[in-house]
């Protein structure tokens, strides 16, 4: 179903499946008895490497002490390339393997999922199932993914995103694939896990749930079954990020923005999306940096742009922030909302603005790095008018974009990207 059949106006509404999932503290051990459940025999991980932890090593020791063997690809990037998907399917080709087994955050697990649905059409090019549903063949390997971060839910939706750096190389387009056969066999999200994620990625993951839960919640599609995910999401968000970013180690924390994560995705899985990610995914694909930071910059723009058509929706989301709203009408409760959005931005010490970001605002940035010459070239971001042309262009191209409640034009949409490159947040207070 294409997203323009998903917004005609007729009262059925699609619902996708979530996989069969293990949650809570100590869930991570149990993936060798699973995996030999799930008739694993020689299995591929996938995975950014997770440099500075041994949880790949435990993992991996954890199955070949079941009888299973690994074989590891480490080289997810953020914002997961094509070109990581195909060696992927190449190593996995090459080896014989049977299984696949993602660890880490929404890279690997969006790579991952990539790879087997390429491996199930014989290794035909990733780029070629960008879209609704574009795979033919519903049986791909199984896939067990275990998350290191609390973020982008991969591993319990239907989607998966990919950047695509061959088919014009001079103008890399990150695009969504949504497809039910890309959803995992079992998903495992353990917080413990969690620990060793850096502060600047907590607080840059958590701003990709309240991203994930807050767009479903005012998206056009208004699916019911996704509101009450979405409302808890944006609370348990609002309630535990502090916490896990200043204190890795508070397992509540952690345990509150696993389940924000868990229940933010199945909220947008079928609840639906809008620009704050498409945004997202068009600095992604020109400059590398980090979707959740990304989402976070958005954020605060996108709200402010779409409140005028959702106020009594953003009303409840200023409750669910722990905003009290009482004799508040619905307006001055939604600005509530955005200027607690804002206070989170700033509490957890996020860049107020794309221009802000440099080389060395975060750690593990992507940003002028490489590996192809297109990113080795994009080492600045500039805000002129050229990039914020080229940013409007993806972001109407992306398929999250029909979701959002506010009808999105060049000319409505430019000016929320020129205001995320170079704007200030108090602008959105006044």
């Amino acid at each position: 179903m294409q997203v323009d059949e998903l917004l005609k106006p007729f009262p059925i509404k699609e619902f996708h499946p979530f996989p069969r999932a293990l949650l809570g503290p100590g869930s991570h051990e149990l993936i060798g008895p699973e995996a030999l459940k799930m008739g694993f025999k020689k299995t591929l991980i996938m995975t950014s490497g997770l440099r500075g932890t041994d949880i790949v090593h435990k993992i991996s020791e954890s199955m070949k002490w079941h009888g299973i063997e690994t074989v590891i690809y480490d080289q997810v990037e953020s914002n997961p390339k094509d070109y990581n998907v195909m060696d992927a399917v190449k190593l996995y080709q090459e080896n014989s393997c049977d299984s696949f087994v993602s660890i880490g955050g929404g890279s690997s697990h969006d790579a991952c999922k990539g790879a087997r649905i390429s491996v199930a059409h014989d290794g035909r090019n990733v780029n070629e199932f960008e879209g609704f549903n574009q795979s033919e063949n519903p049986k791909n390997p199984p896939h067990i993914a275990v998350s290191t971060t609390a973020g982008t839910g991969s591993e319990t939706s239907w989607a998966y995103v990919i950047t695509d750096t061959t088919t014009d190389p001079n103008n890399p387009h990150k695009y969504v694939a949504f497809d039910d056969n890309s959803v995992t066999s079992l998903a495992i999200d353990d917080p413990v896990l969690y620990y060793d994620c850096p502060i600047d990625f907590t607080a840059q993951c958590g701003f990709d749930v309240l991203a994930h839960a807050s767009e479903p919640y005012v998206s056009r599609l208004n699916f019911e079954p996704s509101l009450g995910n979405a409302l808890r999401a944006i609370e348990l968000t609002a309630e535990n990020l502090r916490a896990a970013v200043w204190n890795g180690q508070d397992l509540p924390g952690r345990e509150g923005m696993m389940y924000a994560q868990y229940i933010a995705a199945q909220a947008f899985n079928s609840g639906g999306l809008g620009i704050i990610h498409s945004i997202s995914h068009a600095v992604s694909a020109f400059y590398d940096t980090h979707h959740g930071l990304n989402n976070a910059i958005a954020l605060p723009r996108v709200w402010a742009f779409n409140m005028p058509v959702a106020y009594k929706r953003f009303a409840k989301i200023a409750t669910a922030m722990g905003v009290d709203t009482t004799h508040m009408t619905d307006v001055q409760a939604a600005e509530a909302a955005l200027a607690a959005s804002i206070r989170l931005l700033r509490d957890v010490g996020i860049p107020e603005k794309f221009t802000d970001v440099t080389q060395d605002s975060y750690s593990k940035n992507r940003l002028g790095q490489g590996p192809t010459k297109f990113y080795e070239n994009e080492k600045t971001i500039t805000g002129n008018d050229a990039d914020v042309d080229r940013i409007t262009n993806h972001v109407l191209g992306d398929a999250c974009t029909p979701g959002n409640p506010k009808e999105c034009t060049f000319t409505t949409v430019r000016p929320v990207v020129d205001h995320c490159l170079n704007g200030d947040l108090d602008d959105l207070l006044s």
